[in-house]
């Protein structure tokens, strides 16, 4: 066997290797390559994507737990200012029927004084008679001396 013939052969043989490569198997390898090379870089641009949205919706989060805080603040506050006009009300509608009641007994307590007052009129005129008849030693008829009566009733 002759080197040179062998070192030709192996050269047809790599070069027709390389060109059947060239032509079958790397075009399809460098195809895959570059389409895992855009899913990489779409991944990529998905993730900075992700993390911009995860950022603004924590910025969104942030100012509507803001809002829902300065909400309950005034809502807690109103509650306060209702409670307080709600105690109010029913302190003045306390002192309106605080009043009413004195203003009743009061009337009542009136009342009971003029009927005492009548009633004592009543006894002194029956006293009056009394020490009258005492004093006339006969009866005096109430019936007949009512106007006299009355009358020393009204000056009493």
């Amino acid at each position: 066997m002759n080197i040179n013939a062998s070192l030709f052969v192996q050269m047809v043989v790599f070069f027709l290797g390389a060109w059947v490569t060239m032509k079958y198997i790397w075009p399809p390898l460098i195809r895959a390559i570059e389409n895992r090379q855009k899913k990489i870089a779409e991944g990529l641009r998905a993730a900075d994507l992700g993390q911009s949205a995860l950022a603004e919706a924590t910025k969104k989060q942030q100012a509507v737990e803001a809002q829902a805080r300065a909400q309950a603040v005034a809502i807690v506050a109103d509650g306060e200012k209702r409670g307080q006009n709600i105690v109010e009300q029913a302190k003045t509608q306390a002192q309106v029927e605080a009043d009413r009641i004195v203003k009743a007994a009061n009337e009542e307590a009136d009342q009971e004084i003029a009927r005492a007052k009548d009633a004592l009129r009543d006894q002194v005129a029956q006293l009056a008679v009394l020490g009258a008849k005492q004093i006339l030693k006969r009866e005096v008829n109430v019936e007949t001396h009512k106007a006299l009566l009355e009358e020393l009733k009204a000056k009493l």
